[in-house]
């Protein structure tokens, strides 16, 4: 197919689809005379222009024309209804130089500086060398840049109108820009379609319907990528469906901007699914509630109703996300995993039921609800969210992908790797105790009375319980931990960045009365601040007594017997560099050895464990010692 030819499909095809859209029993004052014109001739161009107008219009410039623009002469002098918002495109007879006419070269891109980038540097030329090709349009500017030129003589065409609120847009060719421009009139044509209620049918759309059936089916079957990319084209041509099923598929690897599910968030069917999904993002992002009702637009009084109980679940952390049958057996199984903080496991748990996974209708392609769930949405990182849609589902056949790794390291040697601004990274203590589930962890460690765990709440919510300890007394320090297991046969206790410092005169390890008929292992880690030397502190306690423990501060001080693994004489050396914890590594790295233990540092760092709160770390002053109390008043002038 020549050049020529391919315009003359196109453009004949564009007139066609453009003639039938248009209502025949609209009033004739809406309606303009070239309008009729082009309704008669069905052609929404011009007569070819010849050889001699095009040579002419080259000589006039002082430029070759670029191939595809001149292509697009010899079959059209022109165009009418250039996409939504460009009425007349210029043919041989009105190109011109534009010379920055709209005053937009201060603007876009602005002051160029030793950051600007070399797209930045030609769009600054660009204003005053460039065509214009826009003759009447809605405040849009076509510009034709012959200083932006490609290996095949293409010159880069800008488009740009200030009610958009961007910056200009640039399409490699003019080629590129009026296929754009005609993906723009069936998207406009669908939408006006759509609310009008006139069909808008013909074999474009029939075409690309067939196509977006097939990315659904695509998609079950885990070829998510070759299903993306036919939704993509489907949604830049408005296909009404391709917008939803593209955004389950976006949303589950992570890119949750514009995510709107597209009209499934309105459907009672679909809307218990996804609703869930968007107000997550709704909390996450603190958004004023106002902004929920954008999600409900055309939604059922009683779909509306539910979807402010589903935002209130998801607000107090309560919700979950429950499917039917066998995957639905498995996320229960997963939650309960997750919820001790076996983040490996419950993925496993998931990964195994995926496909036995059913839709709820054609129109859902992936279990996005699970990104929700407060303890399973965090799993869902990028890269679960890629095994979980290559995965086949639903009845359909397809490769298995291999498995996404796993999160958790083992050990506990992870914890002086954490990035400076985690909660975990400046300071932190630990109870792990043996044979115990931690359900009964708060009937060995819990403060007044405490038996039962608070809901799951990240590390983060968790330190913000600090600010309710109304009971406690000047002197106590009670901490409030998350739990979990901690390996086979050990719980934990965990408290990141408590709020008071270790001080050996009043400390009483809670490991001691954890121990009761069992054994308990109690860490409390300060490292150094650059200001004053770290402190790290180890004691085991068996059956209610302490067996042995040390605290290194400059020095260490042991007490008891301390196995060979765990001496820190051995683990502490006096040349280590304070600031790189190399000392409390390899005591953790030996603790972990020694005992076979391990935290699970995904359900600390990023999902969500039960708390509650413990008895003080600290003991009562006795007879003839006392202390202080601070307290910060902040007042305004």
């Amino acid at each position: 197919m020549t050049d020529s030819d391919y315009w003359r499909a196109l453009l004949t095809r564009w007139s066609h689809e453009w003639a039938d859209a248009q209502d025949p029993d609209a009033p004739e004052d809406e309606r303009l005379a070239e309008d009729e014109d082009i309704l008669r001739t069905r052609w929404l161009g011009f007569p070819p222009a010849s050889e001699e107008r095009i040579l002419a219009l080259e000589q006039r410039l002082g430029h070759r024309l670029p191939p595809s623009y001149r292509a697009f002469l010899t079959v059209s002098d022109g165009w009418r209804h250039a996409g939504g918002f460009v009425w007349l495109l210029a043919g041989t007879g009105d190109v011109r130089w534009h010379e920055d006419a709209a005053g937009l070269a201060e603007y876009f891109p602005g002051e160029l500086d030793d950051d600007s980038t070399p797209e930045d540097e030609l769009l600054a030329g660009m204003w005053h060398r460039a065509l214009q090709l826009d003759v009447e349009s809605d405040a849009v500017h076509v510009l034709m840049d012959p200083g932006d030129v490609d290996a095949d003589g293409e010159w880069a065409v800008y488009s740009y109108a200030s009610w958009r609120a961007s910056p200009p847009e640039r399409y490699g060719s003019f080629r590129a820009f009026m296929e754009d421009m005609y993906r723009e009139f069936h998207s406009l044509q669908t939408d006006r379609s759509r609310r009008t209620g006139r069909e808008f049918a013909n074999a474009t759309t029939r075409a690309l319907d067939v196509s977006v059936e097939e990315a659904r089916l695509e998609a079950l079957r885990g070829r998510y990528e070759e299903a993306e990319a036919a939704l993509a084209e489907a949604l830049e041509y408005g296909r009404p469906r391709a917008a939803g099923l593209r955004d389950q598929i976006r949303r589950l690897l992570g890119q949750t901007y514009t995510v709107s599910f597209h009209g499934l968030n309105a459907d009672p069917l679909y809307g218990p699914e996804v609703l869930p999904v968007l107000a997550a993002e709704h909390v996450s992002a603190c958004r004023d509630d106002s902004a929920w009702t954008y999600h409900l637009g055309g939604a059922s009084p009683a779909l509306a109703e539910t979807a402010r109980e589903i935002l209130h679940d998801v607000r107090e952390g309560i919700y979950r996300y429950a499917p039917g049958g066998a995957f639905g057996r498995a996320v229960a199984e997963a939650r309960e995993q997750a919820r001790w903080g076996d983040a490996d496991g419950a993925w496993r748990t998931l990964r195994a039921a995926l496909p036995e996974w059913r839709p709820v209708g054609p129109e859902h392609i992936a279990p996005v609800g699970l990104c929700a769930d407060p303890l399973l949405g965090p799993l869902v990182t990028p890269e679960r969210g890629r095994e979980l849609l290559a995965t086949p589902r639903a009845g359909q056949r397809g490769a298995v992908p291999a498995p996404a790794a796993d999160v958790d390291p083992p050990g506990l040697a992870w914890l002086t790797e954490l990035d400076p601004g985690n909660v975990l990274s400046s300071s932190y203590r630990f109870v792990l105790v043996e044979a115990v589930e931690p359900a009964e962890l708060p009937g060995r460690l819990g403060a007044d009375g405490t038996t039962v765990l608070s809901e799951p709440t990240t590390l983060w919510e968790s330190r913000m319980l600090l600010r309710g300890d109304a009971h406690a007394s000047g002197w106590e320090d009670r901490a409030v931990v998350s739990v979990g297991r901690a390996g086979a046969g050990w719980s934990f206790a965990l408290e990141g960045r408590p709020g008071g410092s270790f001080a050996e005169k009043w400390f009483v390890s809670p490991g001691v009365a954890a121990s009761r008929g069992t054994r308990a292992v109690t860490v409390w880690s300060e490292p150094s601040d650059g200001h004053r030397p770290g402190v790290f502190h180890l004691s085991v306690a068996e059956d209610g007594e302490e067996r042995y423990g040390f605290t290194v501060r400059e020095k260490a001080v042991v007490r008891g017997s301390v196995p060979a693994a765990l001496d820190p004489e051995r683990l502490f050396r006096p040349d280590d560099p304070p600031a790189e914890r190399l000392g409390e590594r390899r005591a953790l790295e030996a603790l972990a050895a020694e005992y076979g233990v391990r935290l699970p540092r995904f359900a600390l760092v990023r999902g969500r464990l039960h708390t509650f709160r413990t008895r003080s770390w600290n003991r009562q002053p006795g007879p003839g010692e006392g202390y202080w109390t601070l307290a910060f008043v902040r007042t305004r002038p």
